[in-house]
């Protein structure tokens, strides 16, 4: 394979037998003078179709970094079961350096929606916990669990799609999150915040149960004496469900089930208490 470009001691771009641009890694193979062939025996990894606006940003991050991100990154293409993007080796490396700086110089970032990841995404998040329990270990650094958090959520973001299927459903969601959001506005006239953290939780539970909706799940549990007893405690938020109610019926020919109105009665009130209402 013909090494062009080192990136660092270890690491290098080369060309393959098509004249395709990989990243591959191995010991010792940035030395020496470039262009030049390496055995194919020398070479331990290769990343195929990593854009190259990420080429530079890997000369910047520590060869150790690096190889660690390797590995992490095979550990996610062999546990999760969907396909991950050619990207994702350069963008997590990104990160577990970034958090590693933070880390030295006592910088703390809050994760939200920490509790939602873990319960909805036990699979990434235990890859997110596997690697901050390795970078205690391999580089002497604690990482707080909002970084567990970040790791899973950058599998997540990092899940390949099939484009066509999945955008259309992606847009028809979102358009059903805004027309919800506005049918909470005009119901209480008031203006939603959607860059606070309580519409981000808020459109989190929408967006499972628009999952629940596509996937024809259904929530099942003894709740309806709750359900009866929150209608009655608030009536207008009450009535705002039923209104999402209508519209989703409408636009998806889907009925929402007691449990799934039970669940926007508690999560209308809490957007609602937090805008004052």
């Amino acid at each position: 394979m013909l090494a062009i470009r080192s990136i660092n001691n270890n690491t290098v771009v080369c060309k393959d037998s098509i004249g395709q641009e990989i990243i591959a890694m191995g010991k010792g193979i940035g030395f020496g003078k470039l262009p030049r062939e390496i055995p194919l025996a020398e070479i331990e990894r290769t990343f195929y179709e990593v854009d190259d606006r990420y080429q530079p940003l890997l000369q910047d991050i520590p060869a150790k970094v690096l190889e660690f991100t390797a590995e992490i990154v095979e550990i996610a293409r062999n546990e999760l079961p969907y396909e991950l993007s050619p990207n994702l080796f350069a963008t997590l490396a990104d990160h577990i350096n970034f958090a590693l700086e933070r880390a030295r110089k006592k910088i703390r970032v809050k994760m939200p929606l920490a509790y939602d990841v873990k319960q909805n995404f036990p699979r990434e998040y235990r890859i997110g916990s596997y690697t901050v329990r390795r970078i205690l270990t391999e580089f002497h650094i604690h990482l707080p669990e909002e970084e567990t958090v970040a790791i899973a959520m950058s599998l997540l973001n990092s899940k390949v799609t099939e484009e066509a299927a999945d955008y259309e459903e992606s847009r028809r969601d979102e358009e059903m999150l805004e027309d919800i959001t506005l049918i909470i506005e005009k119901t209480f006239h008031i203006m939603i915040d959607r860059d606070s953290f309580n519409y981000s939780r808020y459109a989190t539970h929408l967006q499972y149960l628009f999952q629940r909706i596509h996937k024809k799940e259904v929530i099942d549990s003894d709740n309806l004496q709750i359900y009866n007893s929150l209608r009655e405690e608030f009536p207008e938020i009450n009535v705002c469900v039923e209104r999402i109610a209508a519209h989703i019926e409408e636009k998806w020919h889907s009925t929402l089930t007691e449990e799934e109105k039970l669940y926007l009665i508690l999560h209308i009130n809490r957007i609602c208490s937090k805008e004052g209402v």
